[in-house]
């Protein structure tokens, strides 16, 4: 059976499943079953609903290349893609899917901590499973509002203690005090889930080693856009010079210039448009990229700290 091509794919919707009283699992394959891109735990992608695209992390089986895995969370201020998936799309249904992409990677450590909260539960599902297959110390706490709007609580009880649920209504939030209370070597800490839940954990993880902290956001940090400053973006293959005012988005520029960048969220999620930097550096504002990279910028978000970045297009 050969493999799809990578990039866009038009799957199709195979299964629902309820997996709470607020999630709904999405099974998707291709129309001819032929075998998907691979993909590692942590990974996304991204789904083009109607009128926009959401990005979604995949929670089944990464060595079954058959189909992909997504869980959607119905929300009440849905701009559209939960309510459309959880009232609209129904099996026999096509999807444009981009991806996968992975900035939410397992590194090498010692032991594994991974903390989740409400549907963040999706990439730690996936990363419990691989640690324990492959013998790793890890361990799951996983915090919701109820056990009945907490999914896959079936599928994690074959973890037996290694899985901690915290339902709030029963014993409140995680304690993070104490499972944070004193910076170990070694120690990989794994977050997903609501912006108050990372928040929290980051600060935690503050006077902790270097790289112990990975976390996955749903959507963008809050950024501070006053005084922003124009800037110009140099293409090196056609030499071409743009400048991205002030209130502008690189991208924006890009685009209107007729230069394809691919991108998706273009809010500094999903990473879709990370572009190569050649010289200058880059004022990273995304949710992504680490402040000292130098190499790459998201041009959806992410800007110049000089006069101007050469980027590699």
């Amino acid at each position: 059976m050969a493999p799809a091509d990578e990039g866009v794919l038009d799957l199709e919707v195979v299964s629902l499943r309820r997996e709470s009283d607020s999630v709904l699992s999405v099974e998707l394959a291709d129309p001819l079953r032929r075998l998907l891109p691979t993909w590692a735990p942590g990974a996304h992608i991204d789904l083009g609903l109607p009128s926009l695209v959401r990005q979604y992390s995949l929670c089944g089986d990464p060595a079954d290349r058959t189909r992909y895995r997504v869980a959607v969370l119905r929300e009440p201020a849905s701009a559209g893609g939960s309510r459309y998936v959880h009232d609209t799309l129904r099996p026999g249904h096509l999807v444009e899917v981009g991806g996968p992409r992975n900035h939410f990677e397992l590194a090498p450590a010692g032991e594994y901590l991974l903390v989740a909260g409400g549907i963040g539960i999706t990439p730690l599902l996936t990363m419990a499973a691989a640690l324990d297959a492959r013998g790793a110390r890890w361990r799951l706490v996983y915090g919701g509002r109820s056990r009945s709007s907490m999914a896959f609580l079936g599928e994690l009880a074959r973890y037996g203690a290694a899985v901690e649920v915290v339902p709030q209504d029963e014993a409140g939030h995680p304690d993070l005090a104490a499972l944070l209370s004193a910076p170990r070597p070694g120690v990989g800490v794994y977050c997903c889930g609501p912006e108050g839940l990372l928040a929290a954990v980051e600060e935690r993880c503050r006077d902790w080693p270097a790289g112990t902290l990975h976390v996955e956001r749903f959507a963008a940090k809050a950024r501070d856009d006053s005084g922003l400053r124009p800037f110009d973006v140099v293409l090196r293959r056609s030499g071409r010079r743009l400048t991205v005012g002030a209130s502008d988005s690189a991208l924006d520029v890009l685009d209107a210039a007729g230069v394809a960048v691919p991108n998706a969220c273009r809010d500094g999620v999903c990473g879709s448009c990370t572009t190569r930097v050649l010289e200058g550096v880059p004022d990273h504002r995304d949710s992504l990229t680490d402040p000292g990279r130098t190499d790459v910028v998201l041009p959806c978000v992410s800007r110049a700290v000089g006069p101007e970045l050469v980027l590699d297009l």
